[in-house]
């Protein structure tokens, strides 16, 4: 087998040359690239799917962009296994793909809806089809902006004589092409990066139904149980949301507690139920057991109360 260097533009410590079997080697002609002075050598061998994860991890945090064929080349294996580790990748939420091969995922404040959409995609397609097990059919449902809501929508699709109310262009089309559904969707200026409406529209949308359920996400959940978001409009948004439905329900993975956003709107005990592939932190739960405020651990069976399926 034909030996490959394998190449960042950031140092690698004595733990990553562990985990990933990586030998530092003096400067060679093979091919390979330049790390902080010097080169190191991958064993492909022993260069088990997750090893190689983690070095192509490794690798976007200096690229935006890498393509199969170079991923191939580089671990000296097939195509078909890097498409792979893509998929492996894509699933944990650690990059999105991207035609011909993987591009990095944008940190830093809010990030993009398509970036979204990837991000621990694993806990939203939990939390998504429990939620649609608590939806009867023929129900009014206001679905609010970000990906969870849109999964929920997707799951949704089974359903028959649904209501549906969104601001949210991704769940207005696929809900559209269902000829039982009856849609409504904001007008306005859409937000490129969000794929939505928001603004007045927005909050006129919601305003004029009266909607069995609302159905929203939130950026993140502060210790005190105040809901963040990146902007006023998606707060107003959503208190308009809650103002105009009989039931509410947040959606949010765990990954929501803790994440900071400078936009503070609401609480999580306004919630008629809180929905997360996981249990709640200690002082969430604290929070919530003095009040009327359900949370349900899509990881267990769901309450037979909220079932409709």
């Amino acid at each position: 087998m034909k030996q490959e260097f394998c190449s960042f533009e950031h140092p690698i410590d004595d733990k990553w040359n562990t985990i990933c079997n990586v030998t530092p080697m003096k400067h060679s002609a093979a091919k390979g690239c330049h790390m902080n002075g010097s080169n190191f050598h991958l064993n492909n061998a022993d260069a088990v799917p997750a090893r190689r994860q983690i070095l192509i991890s490794q690798m976007l945090q200096t690229q935006d962009f890498l393509t199969v064929e170079a991923l191939a080349s580089q671990f000296d294996v097939t195509t078909q296994t890097i498409r792979r580790d893509i998929n492996a990748l894509c699933e944990q939420g650690a990059a999105r793909r991207r035609h011909g091969g993987i591009a990095r995922i944008a940190v830093g404040g809010n990030v993009s809806f398509r970036d979204r959409e990837v991000l621990n995609r694993s806990a939203k397609l939990m939390i998504a089809g429990e939620v649609a097990r608590c939806i009867p059919n023929g129900a009014s449902v206001a679905l609010g902006i970000g990906t969870t809501p849109q999964l929920v929508a997707e799951n949704l699709l089974g359903h028959s004589g649904l209501k549906i109310v969104t601001n949210n262009l991704p769940i207005a089309l696929a809900a559209a092409q269902h000829t039982d559904f009856d849609v409504a969707i904001a007008g306005g200026t859409v937000r490129n990066s969000d794929l939505d409406i928001a603004g007045h529209a927005a909050e006129e949308l919601f305003a004029a139904y009266r909607v069995d359920f609302a159905i929203f996400g939130v950026a993140g959940v502060d210790d005190d149980g105040s809901l963040l978001d990146f902007s006023r409009a998606e707060v107003r948004i959503r208190q308009a949301m809650l103002r105009h439905c009989r039931q509410s329900f947040l959606v949010l993975d765990s990954s929501k507690f803790g994440r900071p956003a400078h936009v503070r709107g609401g609480r999580l005990d306004e919630a008629s139920v809180v929905f997360c592939e996981a249990g709640p932190p200690v002082v969430i739960a604290e929070l919530l057991a003095g009040s009327d405020t359900r949370f349900v651990d899509c990881s267990a069976p769901l309450p037979a109360d909220l079932k409709h399926d």
